[in-house]
C-alpha cells in the first residue's frame, strides 16, 4: 500500500476512535475492510480510487462467497473513509457513488413466551453456579444488554435502585432497568458468593464450590444460554442476542414506542431498531380491527 494512503488510513482510524467515539472492535473491523480493498486495488493515491476499482472489488468479494450483508460492511467502511477524505479537502471518489447491495429483510430469531419462561426456570438448585446462571438470564431479559455489556459489569450495581448505567458501543452510556425478578436473582447470587472479585459474573472454579477470579466471557455466556435452552426443551438456536430480541419484542407488544426501545437497546440509529417493525405493524392491525368502522355497524 502506498505510504500516502497508509498515512491517511491511519488518520481516519484515529478519527473514528477519538472524534467519533467508535469502539476498539469497530475500528479494528474498519481497518480490516479498508486494508483488504487497498491491497486488492493496488491504488497509489486517493485520486486513483474509482467506481471501476470498487466494482471489481465487489466482484472479488462475491466470487469469494462472501454474503451480501458482509460485502456491505466493506462498502460502508470505504464510504466513511471517502467522506473523511472529502472533509480534509482531498480529491477522491464521491462517496455517494458507492451503492450498497440490496439485501432481504432481516429475519429475527425469536422464541415464544412459553419457551422464554421455560428458559428462565432452567437453572435449578441453590449452588452458586445455579444462582449465577439464573441471575444472568434474568438480567439479560430485564435490561436487553448485549452479552459484551453484561460481561463487563462489576459488582458495584446499586440494588436499592431499579436502574443503573451501562457503557455500550462507541463508549455511549445509557440507562437500563432492573425487574424485581432480576434484582432478587442478583441478590441471591451475591449472597452466596465467597470471593472478592470485582466482576459481577465470574466463571466457576472446577474443583471448588467458590468462584474463580475469571470474569465470564461472551463465549462462556453463549454456551451457558445454549445449555439451558437444551435443558428447557427448546429445539431452535437460543443465544444471548435472542434474549435481547425477546426484551425488545416484549416491550413493543405491550405498547412501547420504537424510539423508546431504540434508547433502551442503545441503538445509535433508529433504522437498526426498525427490524422490529413487524411487531408494531401487528399492533397497528389490531388497533385498526378494534376501532375502525364502528359507526357502520
Amino acid at each position: 500500500m502506498a505510504t500516502q494512503l497508509q498515512m491517511l488510513k491511519t488518520q481516519f482510524l484515529e478519527y473514528l476512535e477519538i472524534e467519533k467515539g467508535r469502539g476498539v472492535k469497530t475500528v479494528e473491523n474498519y481497518d480490516r475492510y479498508l486494508t483488504r480493498y487497498l491491497a486488492f486495488s493496488k491504488i497509489s493515491s486517493p485520486t486513483k480510487l474509482s467506481e471501476q476499482s470498487v466494482r471489481e472489488f465487489r466482484l472479488n468479494l462475491n466470487r469469494a462467497g462472501i454474503k451480501l450483508k458482509t460485502q456491505n460492511y466493506y462498502l460502508i467502511a470505504l464510504r466513511a473513509f471517502l467522506k473523511f477524505l472529502r472533509r480534509r479537502g482531498i480529491e477522491s471518489l464521491n462517496p455517494e457513488r458507492i451503492e450498497l447491495a440490496k439485501v432481504g429483510a432481516r429475519d429475527l430469531d425469536l422464541i415464544t413466551a412459553d419457551e422464554l419462561n421455560r428458559l428462565m426456570r432452567a437453572p435449578t438448585g441453590g449452588s452458586v453456579q445455579a444462582l449465577r446462571d439464573r441471575a444472568i438470564l434474568e438480567l439479560l431479559f430485564s435490561t436487553g444488554l448485549r452479552v459484551s455489556e453484561l460481561c463487563n459489569l462489576n459488582r458495584d450495581i446499586d440494588l436499592t435502585r431499579d436502574e443503573f448505567s451501562v457503557r455500550g458501543k462507541g463508549e455511549k452510556v445509557r440507562v437500563v432497568f432492573l425487574s424485581p425478578a432480576a434484582k432478587q436473582a442478583i441478590k441471591e447470587y451475591e449472597k452466596k458468593r465467597a470471593d472478592i472479585d470485582d466482576a459481577l459474573f465470574v466463571q466457576m472454579a472446577r474443583n471448588s464450590a467458590g468462584a474463580d477470579s475469571l470474569r465470564m466471557t461472551p463465549r462462556s455466556v453463549e454456551r451457558l444460554v445454549k445449555q439451558y435452552a437444551i435443558k428447557a426443551g427448546i429445539t431452535r438456536k437460543v443465544t444471548p442476542h435472542v434474549i435481547r430480541h425477546s426484551f425488545a419484542t416484549d416491550l413493543l407488544e405491550n405498547g412501547a414506542d420504537l424510539r423508546s426501545v431504540q434508547a433502551l437497546l442503545g441503538h445509535a440509529n433508529i433504522a437498526t431498531t426498525q427490524v422490529y417493525t413487524h411487531i408494531t405493524d401487528k399492533h397497528l392491525r389490531e388497533v385498526h380491527k378494534k376501532f375502525h368502522g364502528q359507526r357502520r355497524k
